[in-house]
């Protein structure tokens, strides 16, 4: 009982370390922005940024498909 819970604390730790959504290596954001989600559809990647907008990405080249600006409530 002592491993498992060890291993859930492990597990727990590598969890919560991670330090924000992984990019595709191919992908690369306009200076400045960073990421705060990240979603994966057919052939496109959706990133939420942190300065209110949204990106929407060929996933093969990397390329910005369309824009969208968040309103700030």
């Amino acid at each position: 009982m002592v491993c498992g819970l060890v291993v859930i604390v492990a597990l727990l730790v590598i969890r919560l370390s991670n330090s924000g959504p992984q990019l595709p290596e191919n992908i690369a954001l306009p200076a400045g922005t960073q990421a705060q989600a990240v979603t994966f559809g057919d052939g496109w990647i959706a990133v939420v940024t942190t300065d209110a907008r949204i990106l929407i990405l060929n996933s093969l080249s990397g390329a910005i498909r369309q824009e969208i600006t968040l309103d700030a409530e």
